[in-house]
C-alpha cells in the first residue's frame, strides 16, 4: 500500500489528523446502565462501579474522496460497519468493567477495535480503488481513545475495591505448561494455530517480491505476538476471553495483512482474491 496519500484527499486526512480531537463521531453511549451496578468489597460492604466510559473514534466519510457509483453500496455497508464496531466495544466496556488488570482496555478492546477498523478501512478504499483512483493513508483513521468517567475501574483499583483476588503472572514452563508459583499448575495455555499463506498465493510479480516476503513475516509475529498474550493473559478474563481479547484481534490483524498482500501482488499482475478465508485461527490446546 503506498504511502503517499492523493492530492485530492492528503489536505483533507491531515485537518482530520490534526483534529481528531474535534472530529470523533460514533460514540455510543454504553455506561448509563452502571450507575446502579455494585460489587462486595473486602468488608462486605457494596461499592458502585463508576461508569467505563465511551470510545471516540476519528470520523471517515469526511476524509474520502468522490465515490464512483458501482463502489457506493460497499462502502456504505463498510462505513456503518465502523459504527457497529464502535457500539460493540462501547458494549464491551459495560459487560468487562472490574475485569483484567491495568492495560485490559488498550488490549481487550481498543486495539482490538483499531485492528478491525484498519480492515475496514482497507475494504474501503479497495472498493473505491477498482474504479478510480484508490485513496491512500486511511489507516491513520483507525486508532480510537476512551472518553473516561471512571476508567480506573477497568484497571489494577478494580481487584482490591471490588473484592476480587489477585492473579499472579504466570510463567511459562517447557511444553507450555504454566507455574504460578504455590498456587499450583494452570495446566498448559495452549497455542495458536494458522492456516499457511504461502503454498495459496499465485507467482509473485517481482516488483511485488520484498512487499509481500515482509507481510508473510508480519503474519508470522502477529502469531507469535498472540501466543506471548495466551501466556501474559493466563487466568484472565471469562469464558470467552481468547476468542474475543487474542483470537479475534488476531484474525483482523491478519486480514488487513492478507489485503496487502492481495494489493502488492495487483499492482503488476492479476490480483489473487479470497485470502481472507486463511485469517482464522484456532487454539491448539
Amino acid at each position: 500500500m503506498s504511502r503517499a496519500l492523493p492530492k485530492y484527499n492528503k489536505r483533507r486526512v491531515a485537518i482530520i489528523g490534526g483534529a481528531a480531537a474535534v472530529a470523533l463521531s460514533g460514540a455510543v453511549i454504553a455506561g448509563s446502565a452502571l450507575a446502579g451496578e455494585t460489587s462486595e468489597n473486602n468488608n462486605g460492604q457494596a461499592g458502585t462501579f463508576a461508569s467505563p466510559g465511551t470510545i471516540s473514534c476519528p470520523a471517515v466519510d469526511g476524509s474520502l474522496p468522490a465515490i464512483p457509483a458501482s463502489a457506493q453500496d460497499e462502502v456504505t455497508r463498510n462505513l456503518a460497519l465502523l459504527d457497529t464496531q464502535i457500539a460493540e466495544a462501547n458494549k464491551r466496556l459495560v459487560d468487562t468493567v472490574g475485569q483484567g488488570g491495568a492495560n485490559f482496555v488498550q488490549n481487550a478492546i481498543l486495539g482490538p477495535l483499531e485492528d478491525k477498523r484498519v480492515a475496514t478501512l482497507n475494504r474501503i478504499e479497495t472498493a473505491i480503488g477498482r474504479t478510480a483512483a484508490k485513496p491512500e493513508g486511511l489507516e491513520a483513521l483507525a486508532p480510537c481513545e476512551l472518553n473516561a468517567d471512571g476508567a480506573a475501574d477497568t484497571g489494577d483499583e478494580a481487584g482490591g475495591e471490588a473484592g476480587a483476588e489477585p492473579t499472579e503472572t504466570a510463567t511459562e514452563e517447557p511444553g507450555g505448561a504454566t507455574d504460578e508459583g504455590d498456587a499450583g499448575d494452570a495446566g498448559a495455555v495452549g497455542t495458536v494455530n494458522c492456516p499457511a499463506v504461502e503454498g495459496s498465493l499465485p507467482a509473485i510479480p517481482a516488483s511485488a517480491q520484498d512487499e509481500v516476503t515482509r507481510n508473510l513475516a508480519l503474519l508470522d509475529t502477529q502469531i507469535a505476538e498472540a501466543n506471548q498474550r495466551l501466556i501474559d493473559t493466563v487466568g484472565q478474563g471469562g469464558a470467552n476471553f481468547v476468542q474475543n481479547a487474542i483470537l479475534g484481534p488476531l484474525e483482523d490483524k491478519r486480514v488487513a495483512t492478507l489485503n496487502r498482500i492481495e494489493t502488492a501482488i495487483g499492482r503488476t499482475a492479476a490480483k489473487p482474491e479470497g485470502l481472507e478465508a486463511l485469517a482464522p485461527c484456532e487454539l491448539n490446546q
